[in-house]
């Protein structure tokens, strides 16, 4: 199904994995997404390695997805891209039965430092290139703290438009910690003529080690209050898991009650995680359905 048709019936909890990067993981990743299409997402969402690492085990983990009933949301990105290899990697993904696809222009891998060498540079130009190859539903990434090589927000919010005039039917959010972050940024959006859905993305933190990795890549704005639970709890992880589980479930409250519908969960392979949240929201998400 597609997910332009998902959105319109109602508010949404999706959930994203990642694929293995070696064959030997492959097994346990596996089972991880089985046990989260398990909880039965409105979709879940497979992400695409650096540089197109992955591909294969994208395809793979999102024909496993399909096969167990969810709706799967394959990335796709410009990195080391041709119209022949998206052209090729788009026919796999159909033959998997694969509809959605999440249209990223895709990190810089280590050693490059501008994408000037690129057929395809930025998302908006892939867009059409999927469209040309299939009958796709297609999704883009969107920054509510702006991308971190934007000059500024509104540049930023400028690359939305065109990435919607391109073709892209939503939008989902990098992680952000201050839901008022967010309300701010969709205001822009809609007063700049975004006006297509947009996801908004959630990450519990379940590790201290892994929020520094997040500050760094993202440039994410945390929360004193988010702080303050790394600095009590980081060295406890039983204990910092639970507190990330109920700030996360905190978020996603706080959005529902002022009216943005759509919620991904980034899970990092977490099938418990996945599950506490979904299990903490049920009659909050059942409530707004009715």
């Amino acid at each position: 199904m597609k997910i332009s048709e998902i959105l319109k019936q109602g508010p949404t909890l999706s959930l994203e994995v990642f694929p293995p990067k070696t064959s030997e993981v492959y097994e346990s990743v596996e089972k991880a997404t089985n046990e989260i299409a398990a909880l039965h997402p409105d979709f879940m969402s497979v992400t695409y390695g650096a540089g197109g690492s992955t591909r294969t085990y994208t395809t793979a983990i999102a024909s496993n997805v399909e096969r167990a009933g969810v709706t799967a949301l394959a990335h796709l990105t410009c990195v080391n891209a041709s119209e022949e290899t998206i052209k090729d990697q788009l026919e796999k993904l159909k033959a998997a039965g694969v509809e959605n696809i999440l249209a990223l222009r895709g990190d810089l891998p280590e050693g490059v430092e501008s994408t000037d060498d690129w057929i395809y540079r930025h998302a908006s130009e892939l867009i059409p290139v999927i469209k040309k190859y299939g009958d796709f539903c297609i999704g883009g990434a969107c920054y509510p703290e702006k991308h971190p090589e934007a000059d500024t927000l509104a540049a930023d919010i400028i690359n939305m438009k065109r990435k919607q005039d391109a073709g892209c039917e939503f939008l989902t959010t990098q992680m952000f910690f201050d839901n008022d972050i967010l309300y701010n940024y969709l205001y822009r959006l809609r007063d700049a003529g975004v006006t297509i859905p947009v996801v908004a993305g959630i990450m519990p933190v379940t590790n201290a080690k892994q929020m520094a990795r997040i500050i760094k890549l993202s440039q994410a704005f945390i929360p004193r209050r988010y702080v303050a639970l790394l600095d009590r709890f980081g060295d406890k992880p039983v204990a910092l898991k639970q507190a990330a589980i109920a700030y996360a479930t905190d978020q996603v409250m706080d959005l529902l009650a002022n009216g943005v519908e759509h919620i991904h969960i980034y899970t990092m392979n977490k099938p418990d995680v996945a599950a506490k949240i979904q299990e903490n929201l049920s009659e909050i998400i059942s409530s707004c359905k009715r």
